[in-house]
């Protein structure tokens, strides 16, 4: 993995790509392909990754990403955004 690794740190560096540059693709990159591997699922990606999950969404907002593709499905509305159905309670007389 190693010589993988020196692979494409010599190709990016061939191609003129800054330090600053490269430590960004690679951390879009690590962090996608991990969250795809977890479904989106922010929590266990963080705890994969060894961080707190507001530390990944940090660093999620600060690369740009926007991880909603990696969703499978749509999520559930909250509760306050649900519609309520409104029950009538049968009156005995």
């Amino acid at each position: 993995m190693k010589d993988q690794l020196e692979k494409i740190v010599l190709h990016m560096y061939g191609s003129g790509l800054r330090y600053s540059q490269a430590v960004r693709e690679f951390q879009t990159v690590f962090l996608l392909t991990v969250l795809r591997e977890q479904r989106g699922n922010q929590f266990r990606a963080a705890q994969k990754l060894g961080m707190h999950r507001n530390t990944l969404r940090r660093t999620l907002r600060k690369l740009e990403l926007d991880i909603k593709l990696l969703r499978p499905a749509p999520r559930r509305p909250p509760l306050s955004e649900r519609a309520v159905a409104v029950q009538k309670k049968a009156r005995a007389t």
